[in-house]
């Protein structure tokens, strides 16, 4: 009845019509214009055929449709507000003459079903789902709320405060959540999906489905009195507003769309969800969420053209140390399913070890995460060792021994001659070079770094280092490795902190000279979290610990004398040198005392603020603070883009997000410099220019100020200009 590229109408037994999606030259169905275009002839030729008595809609891929093609967003997002409603108009029409058609239409939700995908599922009449197929509305977690009927029919369906929950959480759900919360009809197995939709109509059609009733109940007004629904609404919008925090407008916003749209019928409420989706879509949030979607695209096409280059994987790996990063490092690849050896030289580390991936595993029960016997399954995958007994049977061994380059060199020639040639070994280091390294090496080729952070459980980031010698098949090795899991590697040259540290550093030397200068640490870091940062730079060094940041600092200093030599002693050389190493041992910045759950939280300390001595300069604004701390850090990760540390503009921006902590909401400092005009960036710097070369900017930059050249041109490919 009708072919297009992304769907196809096929007529059936007993005038119904099935509508496939499956999108050419792709593994998943996505809601591009060209599908909106061809919804709509597809849905032209229905209404133009008096013989359909009924519709299904299938997937010819294992997903039904995993939402719209986010990579067309910004193009349109650019446009401005009237071009984001033009947009939406033409989806929204088609989801509404689908939603009116004079027959039944039934949709069978396979795989995903998510954002605009869901959305279809709306419109439609029943939706029957396999037992493992998973919903939601993700826009919020984009800056923007569901423009294509979510916050109008969800709620109508499911009610106000599911549809609350599930809309500004942005969360999925599996088909038993959606099931009892009303927004499926039924669970089949994949085998009897088409079957059961099928059948659907068939009751629709014999009378025992009432669809107009559905129809009626989601193009109607909220069925709620005015102070219930006054209530349900105020209720949400407060438990939104302290979960999603001042950065993230999206999720209050779709509370609000929906109360101001609950006494109005579907076309009127489509109108108002419009108009705020619009409103947002043009927002900077949006902009740099967006931007991290698709960032974060790249980093995944990247692994994966990797992985083809490594077809043996990672079966069995082995990681040397067993303290709590090797520890973390274990429990890591054991919940993911690879089997890992844990060496270390001392029974006692061993016990560490498995004390640490013991703990994180029972966390994951305690909350329902995991069961008892999947925990003894992954604890089973964690073989503690003395010796290198089977060593020659890895496939990857990650050396997480104490950070100090001599004993790393012996550990590392010495496991090479347990392991096969074809074994790969990296480096867990944080700051000694991996070229300098290898030099222990009979095959420096093999060897390269895999820098993971702490905790290593809930940082995403992996560094990939890559050494002078390092060879493509070790890349790709431990690529295939990070990703197993669950990791996001980024692939760096070789140098001095590599990417992360290289520039996290210049902003911790940025908070010294404050300090230094007088200023009260505790407002700095008042100031940097009100700007969107989880924790202020005193915070995470204490979090860090002081000992670690002040080896690396010196590290630093060396490699980078003319920026981040000192002439004074640091106020974390200060409490480090009183004792006090930061939250590892009770006190850094702040003294720290476990909350009931035994989680430390934070507080003054007298001590420490007797140590570092009077901070009393109040003359420094909290603006002139945001451009001391944020230029060099902005700087310094132009400088390894311009040196080829890292490739692009994508991964500089997004290893700073996953391994940092920075600000989502802002894109990553490169889209930070973007959203403000790099001359505008140039004119924050130059006030402390002769403070120290941290705020002179590199020539590169001073150019992009003169011509206005942003990192940006080409967001989908995450390309520079």
């Amino acid at each position: 009845m009708y072919q297009g590229k992304t769907l196809k109408l096929t007529g059936l037994d007993d005038g119904v019509v099935e509508l496939t999606f499956d999108l050419e030259g792709e593994s998943v169905n996505k809601f591009s214009r060209q599908t909106v275009i061809e919804l709509e002839q597809a849905l032209d030729q229905l209404a133009s055929d008096d013989a359909v008595t009924g519709l299904i809609l299938t997937s010819a891929k294992p997903a039904l449709m995993v939402g719209a093609d986010i990579t067309e967003f910004q193009s349109f997002f650019a446009a401005g507000e009237q071009a984001v409603r033009d947009y939406l108009a033409q989806n929204n029409r088609n989801f509404c003459r689908l939603e009116d058609l004079p027959f039944p239409v039934v949709i069978a939700i396979s795989g995903y079903a998510l954002g605009g995908g869901m959305e279809l599922c709306l419109a439609c009449d029943y939706r029957i789902a396999t037992d493992d197929a998973k919903i939601g509305l993700p826009e919020t977690t984009l800056g923007i709320i569901p423009g294509w009927g979510g916050t109008v029919r969800l709620p109508r369906l499911v009610g106000v405060d599911t549809a609350a929950e599930w809309i500004a959480s942005g969360r999925q759900w599996d088909a038993k959540a959606a099931l009892k919360a009303g927004a499926v009809d039924a669970i089949v197995v994949a085998d009897q999906l088409r079957a059961a939709a099928l059948h659907t109509v068939a009751e629709c059609l014999a009378g025992r489905f009432d669809y107009q009733a559905r129809r009626q109940q989601k193009t109607a007004p909220l069925r709620h009195n005015h102070v219930e629904a006054t209530m349900s609404f105020e209720t949400a919008k407060n438990v939104v507003a302290a979960q999603a925090g001042r950065h993230y407008p999206a999720p209050v916003a779709a509370i609000d769309v929906m109360r101001e749209a609950a006494g109005e019928s579907r076309d009127k409420a489509l109108e108002i969800e419009a108009r705020t989706f619009a409103q947002l879509a043009t927002t900077p949030v949006a902009q740099a969420l967006v931007g991290i979607f698709i960032n974060d695209q790249l980093l995944g096409k990247k692994a994966k053209a990797w992985q083809k280059l490594d077809d043996q994987g990672v079966k069995r790996a082995a990681v040397l140390g067993a303290g709590i990063m090797g520890g973390g490092i274990a429990y890591q690849s054991a919940y993911k399913g690879v089997p890992i050896k844990m060496k270390d030289i001392a029974q006692k580390g061993l016990d560490q070890g498995l004390g640490e991936a013991n703990r994180l595993l029972c966390k994951r029960v305690d909350k329902g995460k995991m069961t008892a016997r999947a925990m003894g399954e992954a604890l089973n995958r964690i073989e503690p060792t003395l010796g290198y007994d089977g060593f020659d049977q890895v496939d990857m061994v990650v050396e997480a021994v104490v950070e100090n380059a001599k004993v790393k060199r012996s550990v590392l020639a010495e496991t090479e001659d347990k392991v096969t040639e074809h074994t790969v070994l990296a480096s867990n280091t944080s700051t000694i070079s991996i070229t300098s390294l290898a030099e222990a090496l009979k095959r420096p080729e093999n060897f390269c770094g895999m820098h993971f952070f702490n905790p290593v459980h809930a940082m995403p980031l992996v560094e990939v280092i890559r050494g002078e010698q390092t060879s493509d098949h070790a890349i790709a090795r431990t690529v295939s490795y990070a990703s197993a899991l669950g990791k996001k590697p980024v692939v760096v040259n070789d140098c001095p902190g590599f990417l992360v540290n290289r520039v996290l550093f210049p902003y911790f030397a940025g908070f010294a000279m404050l300090v230094r200068d007088g200023v009260d640490y505790e407002h700095i870091d008042r100031v940097m979290e009100r700007w969107g940062w989880p924790m202020g730079p005193a915070y995470l060094l204490d979090v860090v610990g002081l000992d670690t940041a002040v080896h690396a600092e010196q590290v630093m200093a060396d490699a980078y004398p003319g920026r981040l030599a000192r002439d004074y002693t640091s106020c974390t050389e200060l409490l480090f040198d009183a004792g006090r190493l930061g939250q590892k041992s009770g006190g850094g910045f702040y003294d720290y005392e476990d909350d009931k759950k035994g989680r430390p939280q934070k507080k003054t300390s007298q001590q420490a603020r007797e140590i570092l001595g009077e901070m009393a300069n109040e003359s420094v604004t909290d603006e002139e603070i945001l451009a001391r701390m944020m230029v060099p850090m902005v700087t310094e990760l132009v400088r390894c883009l311009d040196e080829a540390v890292v490739e692009t503009p994508a991964e500089a921006d997004m290893a700073m997000v996953y391994g940092t902590g920075f600000p989502p909401f802002r894109g990553g400092p490169l889209r930070w410099v973007d959203s403000l005009g790099p001359a505008e960036l140039k004119a924050m710097a130059e006030p402390w220019a002769s403070l120290s070369p941290l705020y002179q900017l590199p020539p590169s930059l001073v150019e992009r100020a003169r011509t206005n050249t942003l990192f940006y041109t080409a967001p989908e490919q995450g390309g520079a200009k």
